[in-house]
């Protein structure tokens, strides 16, 4: 199982995919809000979502697990 990490602090801006999707490596999951910035979260392993583990508008530290593939 694999984890998509986030690469830096900020606010959950908006979110790409849902719970069932199928995700390429490269493709963009997330993006983030940080110092008036929009930062991509890419997945780094391709996979099916099996868990989001944040919503829109939530704020997530550097490194925190946002979604689980399988």
């Amino acid at each position: 199982m694999a984890e998509i990490k986030t690469t830096m602090a900020g606010n959950v801006w908006k979110i790409n995919i849902k719970t069932g999707d199928t995700v390429a490596a490269g493709d963009e999951v997330v993006i983030l809000e940080s110092m008036k910035m929009e930062i991509p979260i890419e997945s780094e392993a391709a996979g099916t979502v099996t868990e989001i583990l944040v919503e829109e508008g939530s704020f997530v530290n550097e490194d925190e697990v946002i979604i689980k593939l399988d």
